[in-house]
């Protein structure tokens, strides 16, 4: 028997690690938004059959796209959402929550049978967001959903990160008792040195073994940083120490790997002499597939990577939505 094949809506589709998993676990897109015209320019440059429209969600007119109405799946990679209590509220993160907000009402228009919203660990589970996380569900049970929710740890799937996500899952009624949250994949996850070695020693450095033995762990969470802050960086201190635990300079990203020249150890312990990693190192850590084409400058591409969904993930939940919607749902493509 073949695959059922789904249509989905992808919306803040970024570089496309979402969207790319999604259709792995058998929705095609019929359509991908984004307002970053580098983010549209990546999607378009990796996928000639995408059809990727550049607009922001905040005035998107579903009316204007006809097509779009009671597709299988609409799923959203949104910006990350904060607690917006105390403290100064940034512009980023009042247009976090509106855009959080926009989906819900996208939802209300295009009527999906189901809908995935992925995001930071907190919106699920953090007190802070109880009122936000309220909104969600009445909104979606007063649409006819049921909603789903649940952290899943990107290691648990494949990819060489400790990376939490937070998902929601909503799904119409008839749908919705089928539905049942991925299981963990069996034995560990691949480490920094199982899948950056070749590339470490790709312009012959001699250690690059002996830095992959160093580097026999999952990644820290990779964080996409901002546009608006500077050139790309690994993280805050924090993250940039856990990332020299690995023998990775955090501070910045590097333009090539070390060439055969380069030394190890390090004379000293100051972490502005370990290796940097390159953005397609990232990427690989991110596990988006080789020769995955980003555009835009370096702090741009960096972004995009940080912000994305690893496939995996995305490939995982989408095969426990289509498992849920089964033959019934399908529309064939």
């Amino acid at each position: 028997m073949p695959t059922p094949r789904f249509t989905s809506l992808e919306i803040c589709a970024g570089a496309g690690g979402q969207a790319l998993g999604l259709e792995q676990a058998g929705f095609d897109p019929l359509a991908l938004i984004d307002k970053d015209p580098d983010s549209c320019a990546t999607l378009r440059a990796n996928k000639e059959g995408w059809n990727v429209l550049k607009a922001d969600l905040l005035t998107f007119d579903p009316a204007e796209h006809p097509y779009l109405y009671d597709v299988d799946l609409m799923a959203a990679g949104l910006p990350r959402v904060r607690s917006l209590t105390g403290g100064k509220k940034l512009p980023q993160d009042l247009e976090a929550h509106d855009l959080l907000k926009a989906t819900i009402y996208l939802a209300h228009a295009v009527q999906p049978r189901a809908l995935l919203i992925e995001n930071v660990a907190d919106l699920v589970e953090s007190g802070h967001l109880v009122d936000l996380r309220t909104f969600v569900r009445e909104e979606l049970e007063h649409l006819g959903y049921e909603l789903h929710r649940a952290v899943l740890d990107a290691s648990d799937f494949g990819v060489p990160q400790e990376r939490k996500q937070g998902f929601f899952v909503a799904l119409r009624k008839e749908y919705s008792g089928r539905f049942q949250w991925p299981e963990p994949l069996v034995g560990e996850a691949p480490t920094v040195g199982d899948v950056l070695r070749a590339s470490m020693a790709a312009r012959g450095w001699p250690h690059a073994s002996d830095w992959a033995a160093r580097a026999a762990r999952p990644a820290p969470t990779i964080v996409g940083g901002s546009r608006n802050r500077g050139g790309p960086d690994l993280g805050q201190s924090g993250s940039k120490t856990a990332w020299e635990r690995l023998g990775v300079n955090g501070n910045s990203l590097g333009e090539s790997v070390p060439a055969q020249d380069f030394p190890w150890p390090p004379e000293s312990e100051d972490r502005k002499l370990l290796p940097k990693l390159t953005i397609p190192q990232v990427a690989v850590l991110q596990a988006f597939p080789p020769g995955w084409e980003l555009k835009g400058n370096k702090t741009s591409r960096y972004c995009q990577i940080g912000h994305a969904s690893p496939p995996p993930v995305a490939a995982a939940v989408g095969r426990a939505i289509a498992a849920a919607l089964g033959n019934a749902g399908g529309s064939s493509v």
